[in-house]
C-alpha cells in the first residue's frame, strides 16, 4: 500500500505544478497587453495635450512691391499682425514667401505692449516707401505726432497718422532671432523680402506667405500690392 500511497501523492503534486505553469503564463501575458495599450494611451493624450497648448494667430498679411525700381533692385515689404493664441511660450521662427525663406536680419519687430494695443493691432497696416540704398522702410509719424522710439530703432509708424495723432507710434527694431512670444501676446513685424523673389511685374498677382512657430502654423495666399 505504501508504494500505491507515494505515487498517488507525486502524481497529484505534478499536476498542481502544470496548472500552476499556465496561470503564470497567462497573467503575464494580460499584462504585458494592458501595459502595453496604457502606453500607447498615455503617449497619444501626452501628444495631443501639447498639440493643442499651441497656437499662433496670424492676420492682416500684406505684400508690397516698388513698381518704380528695376528687376535687379526690386524692394519688396511684407507685414503682419501675429499673437500667442496658445497656453504657452512659442517663438515665431519662420516667415517665407513663394518658399524662400526671409533672414532674421530681415524682420523688423515691435511687440511692445505699450505700442501694439488692440486699435494699432486691428489697424490696417501701411506702406510707407523705400528710402536709402538698402530700400529701408521710412518712417511716417503724420502730422501733429512724434516718434518716442529709443535709439536704436531702424523705423517708426503711426498707423493712424492725419486721423489719431494721440495713437502709439509702433517702433520696430532689426530683430535678431526669433519672435518669443507669451500666451496672448502681440506683435507686429515688417519684413523685406529678399531681392529677387519678386519683381515690378508681380504687382497684382497672389504671393504665398507662411508665418511659423515650428510646425505651428500656416501659409496664407495674398495679393501683392504695386506702390511707387
Amino acid at each position: 500500500m505504501l508504494p500505491i500511497l507515494v505515487t498517488d501523492m507525486f502524481l497529484k503534486t505534478k499536476n498542481r505544478k502544470a496548472l500552476s505553469a499556465v496561470l503564470t503564463t497567462l497573467i503575464i501575458l494580460v499584462a504585458s497587453v494592458v501595459l502595453g495599450t496604457g502606453v500607447v494611451l498615455f503617449g497619444t493624450s501626452l501628444f495631443q495635450t501639447n498639440s493643442q497648448s499651441s497656437g499662433l494667430a496670424v492676420q492682416g498679411v500684406h505684400v508690397w512691391v516698388n513698381a518704380t525700381k528695376g528687376i535687379t533692385t526690386t524692394y519688396a515689404w511684407g507685414a503682419a499682425e501675429i499673437r500667442n493664441s496658445g497656453d504657452k511660450i512659442l517663438s515665431v521662427d519662420q516667415i517665407s514667401v513663394r518658399g524662400t525663406q526671409v533672414p532674421f536680419a530681415n524682420w523688423y519687430v515691435d511687440s511692445s505692449t505699450s505700442d501694439v494695443t488692440p486699435a494699432n493691432y486691428q489697424s490696417q497696416l501701411n506702406y510707407t516707401g523705400t528710402t536709402g540704398s538698402n530700400g529701408m522702410m521710412k518712417t511716417y509719424l503724420g502730422a501733429g505726432s512724434s516718434s518716442n522710439c529709443a535709439t536704436g530703432f531702424n523705423f517708426a509708424i503711426n498707423e493712424y497718422a492725419g486721423t489719431n495723432s494721440n495713437a502709439p507710434t509702433l517702433c520696430f527694431a532689426q530683430a535678431s532671432g526669433p519672435i518669443s512670444l507669451k500666451p496672448g501676446d502681440r506683435a507686429i513685424v515688417y519684413f523685406q523680402v529678399p531681392n529677387g523673389v519678386l519683381s515690378t511685374v508681380d504687382g497684382g498677382s497672389n504671393s504665398n506667405v507662411a508665418i511659423y512657430s515650428g510646425s505651428v502654423g500656416s501659409p496664407q495666399s495674398v495679393t501683392i500690392q504695386a506702390e511707387s
